[in-house]
């Protein structure tokens, strides 16, 4: 049993979280992560409404008994979400943990904590994530250069990144961006992480609500077949190289500006890859870690495996001691 900090203030069994992903972060696959004993999270802006929202809640505690969060991304917009509602949606609901990302969560710190939501942000960088311990989050998820969607600007991968956040932060954090098996959790432990976050892994599995043919292609595909788009705009994304992120790339290195990209980039678009399988309808998101998965297995087994692989993992480790019991 690997118990970490992450763990023992979430109350749950594995160090690993399934990150809210869009279109994805649906009641099955956060179900059947949490389980397995990780942290499964549903995806609020996924579902149309507040209302949706709460019956995906519900339907998730149909799933199971175990704890689960809610992720709630937080960016700006023309015409922003109604994220006051939403927001009330998951404290009525009852739901204890939230996973926040984009802008900075100060904003709904007072009525998480009046109702005992503790909140895990998403930070690319060890800066956003003490500004996010300042104003009192209960953890951090801290995002390495190689994450799938928006890895930041510094360009700092997680080999660096995870003990620098290590050295500085005083919460739990978990490491996120690389991640998809058991070395790659050992790893994160030995760096100083309590735990990790995945997203392309868990988009690869039985449970994920996107189509069969995405999964295949994520499975096909090595860690040089992404693209990172917007790097001009100071808005990187690192999204699936197809011809849409092809020509998105081509355009703003000559010169082009947004608005000469937003058709090919609509959100739209990127929900038809995933619900219908055309590879080639629009930019979807994944990480480079898709160089490293190779099935489509069921979530909970995606779980039990990657822990049961890290324990085995730390564990030969030791042996590069000699025999243990003349150590020390």
């Amino acid at each position: 049993m690997l118990t970490t900090r992450f763990t023992e203030t979430l109350g749950i069994e594995h160090p690993i979280v399934q990150g809210g992903m869009m279109w994805v972060g649906r009641a099955e696959l956060a179900a059947a992560v949490s389980e397995a004993g990780g942290l499964g999270i549903i995806t609020a802006l996924t579902q149309p409404t507040p209302a949706d929202l709460v019956k995906e809640i519900e339907r998730a505690r149909t799933l199971t008994d175990k704890p689960f969060g809610v992720n709630l991304t937080i960016l700006p917009s023309i015409n922003p979400p109604p994220y006051d509602e939403y927001r009330r949606a998951i404290v009525d609901s009852g739901v204890t943990i939230v996973e926040t990302a984009g802008s900075n969560p100060e904003p709904h710190m007072d009525m998480f904590r009046e109702h005992g939501v503790r909140v895990i942000h998403k930070c690319t960088s060890v800066r956003h994530a003490l500004k996010a311990q300042a104003v009192g989050v209960t953890a951090v998820s801290i995002d390495g250069f190689e994450c799938a969607g928006h890895p930041g600007e510094d360009d700092v991968p997680g080999l660096i990144l995870i003990p620098a956040a290590a050295d500085q932060l005083t919460i739990p954090f978990i490491a996120s961006g690389g991640f998809a098996d058991g070395r790659g959790l050992a790893a994160a432990l030995a760096l100083g992480a309590d735990g990790i976050n995945m997203g392309s892994r868990f988009m690869c599995t039985q449970e994920s609500p996107i189509s069969e043919a995405v999964k295949r292609r994520i499975v096909e595909a090595s860690e040089l077949d992404t693209n990172l788009i917007f790097r001009t705009l100071r808005n990187t994304a690192r999204v699936a190289k197809n011809a849409v992120s092809d020509e998105v790339v081509q355009i703003l290195n000559d010169g082009g500006q947004f608005e000469d990209v937003r058709p090919l980039v609509a959100g739209a678009r990127g929900r038809k890859v995933f619900e219908e399988g055309d590879l080639d309808a629009g930019i979807w998101t994944v990480g480079m870690v898709q160089g490293l998965i190779r099935d489509i297995p069921p979530a909970g087994e995606v779980v039990q495996r990657i822990v049961a692989d890290a324990e085995e993992i730390l564990r030969s480790r030791l042996s590069l001691f000699g025999d243990p019991a003349a150590v020390g």
